[in-house]
């Protein structure tokens, strides 16, 4: 194999080279077809055809040459809505046409290159694709772009809706393989924890693939169909609300029971004699809670099912489920045992409602102290439209979690330590795709993305099975030199983007603008980094 088929590209410009790493020629089978050229992006090591594409369908071999399929993205900080998706490059026909995209704008306070399309240079005991100088309010930075292969990574998936889904543990099958598992359940929130190196690579290949095959769409902010064992089947889509046993969801609820209780016992005061907020872990009685006693409501002489914790709070008042606040009950009645004798009265006038304020129904006891339903007030119905109103709408979030260790850091630094220590300091900002990244405290590099922040398509597969997914590290020059950086690899951006990892027959691809989401910051003028 030549330099020409290597996925770190043509050298497009004069740059150092070391002979006995950059020029050295991976190993060719030797029953390899000489038609065939051999991708080195991961250890498939495929065998490429003319006019094919290896099995991850980003790289193909055109005339002999390996070239990436998709383009760079590249994020402008003031790209209109209304402008191209995609540019030429300067020097490209049609770029006269072009106003935007000229040298005079190549300014790091307005482009950055992502690691979306850049690839990869894996393993990377060569400097990664993109080392790009630029300047940032007037100091020296430096950009470490690739795309990483991540084995070690998965997506916590934040569903919200009180409806049950699965109990904490149960399998997360796609088409029926275990990609993951329930988590802990959180406010308002179910959560799966999907796809992890357990499942890639620990299973039989059937599984690693459908794990994988997951990932890349829930990443891609596409829609999957998921089964919980012994619970809901449901659609998860990044930025879209869940699909639950066919329903979609509308509301993710205002709290739990005893908190609904306390956000609205003054505004119901007076329109009920007793109040009850049905809720899976917390159900909520108005006349026994604090916010109750503190309006000097008088005891009701409601006796609930269920544990009672601290006064007016009950757990375990029905199972979890699809129904009332999601338990398991469809007639809210059941969850009282009865009314005490001498306390309760007739005429005595109840709510039940769930959290969410879907569910909702007045009874008023008759004189054998049985409730009986009856039309609700006017004043009460417009409490329960303001629960509602209080209620967000239920939204699925994909958070991408992956540890950026093994040799991904070699293509940024010759002392790996250093790197992670400087990320520890905050003098590397480092974002996903150009989107913002929670990096974990202790050891490693675990970081953490919004898929929704990040640009379209950022996610893609190899076939070992793993994730590609884009990583770039952003610092000061000086601290890049100082943990070892490959320095006598780094260029302007214009120099950067002319290599040869991006030339097809000697023409270099289009790049694909993506415009900045408004709510990330711009990656280059992280106060903590430039502070």
């Amino acid at each position: 194999m030549t330099e020409h088929t290597k996925t770190d590209g043509l050298p497009g410009i004069d740059m150092p080279l070391q002979a006995d790493v950059e020029l050295r020629s991976a190993p060719r089978s030797e029953r390899m077809s000489t038609a065939k050229i051999e991708c080195n992006a991961c250890p498939v090591l495929c065998q490429i055809s003319d006019g094919r594409t290896g099995a991850c369908d980003r790289y193909a071999n055109r005339g002999g040459a390996l070239v990436r399929v998709d383009p760079v993205v590249l994020l402008r900080r003031e790209l209109a809505s209304d402008a191209p998706a995609l540019v030429p490059f300067a020097g490209e026909e049609g770029a006269a046409t072009q106003p935007d995209w000229n040298g005079d704008l190549l300014h790091a306070d307005e482009v950055f290159v992502t690691g979306v399309g850049s690839s990869t240079t894996y393993p990377d005991y060569k400097p990664a694709p993109f080392i790009v100088a630029s300047k940032a309010n007037g100091v020296d930075m430096v950009t470490v772009v690739t795309e990483g292969i991540f084995s070690y990574c998965s997506f916590k998936v934040k569903i919200d809706t009180d409806r049950f889904l699965g109990a904490e543990q149960a399998n997360v099958r796609y088409k029926g393989e275990v990609v993951g598992h329930v988590t802990t359940a959180e406010y308002g929130s179910q959560m799966l924890s999907l796809g992890g190196v357990h499942h890639l690579t620990g299973g039989s290949k059937k599984e690693g693939r459908m794990t994988v095959e997951l990932m890349q769409r829930l990443g891609n902010k596409q829609p999957v169909e998921c089964t919980i064992d012994g619970g809901a089947s449901l659609v998860v889509q990044a930025g879209k609300a869940p699909i639950v046993n066919g329903v979609e969801e509308q509301r993710m609820r205002v709290g739990c029971g005893s908190a609904a209780v306390g956000i609205f016992a003054r505004q119901l005061f007076g329109h009920a004699d007793e109040v009850v907020v049905v809720d899976d872990h917390i159900t909520g009685v108005l006349t026994e809670h604090q916010a109750g006693r503190c309006l000097g409501m008088a005891p009701s002489g409601i006796q609930m099912r269920g544990r009672k914790s601290t006064p007016g709070r009950y757990f375990q008042v029905a199972n979890p489920g699809n129904g009332w606040g999601g338990t398991d009950i469809a007639d809210p009645l059941s969850i009282i045992e009865g009314w005490e004798e001498g306390v309760a009265r007739p005429g005595l006038r109840l709510l039940m409602t769930s959290t969410t304020g879907e569910h909702a129904q007045w009874y008023v006891l008759d004189e054998s102290l049985k409730p009986v339903e009856q039309a609700m007030p006017d004043d009460v119905r417009r409490v329960v439209e303001r629960i509602g109103e209080n209620c967000e709408p239920s939204l699925c979030t994909v958070l991408f979690l992956g540890g950026a260790g093994g040799s991904l850091r070699a293509g940024v630094t010759e002392n790996p330590v250093l790197l992670t220590r400087a990320i520890k300091r905050a003098l590397v900002n480092v974002t996903c795709g150009g989107a913002p990244a929670y990096v974990w405290p202790g050891g490693g590099i675990t970081v953490m993305a919004d898929v929704m922040r990040m640009p379209d398509m950022s996610f893609g597969t190899v076939p070992t099975p793993a994730i590609v997914a884009p990583i770039e590290f952003s610092m000061r020059q000086d601290d890049y030199a100082a943990l070892g950086g490959h320095m006598e690899h780094v260029f302007s951006l214009e120099q950067a983007l002319a290599r040869g990892a991006w030339h097809n027959d000697g023409a270099p691809l289009a790049r694909r603008w993506a415009p900045v989401d408004p709510a990330n910051p711009w990656p280059l003028g992280h106060a903590p980094m430039l502070g």
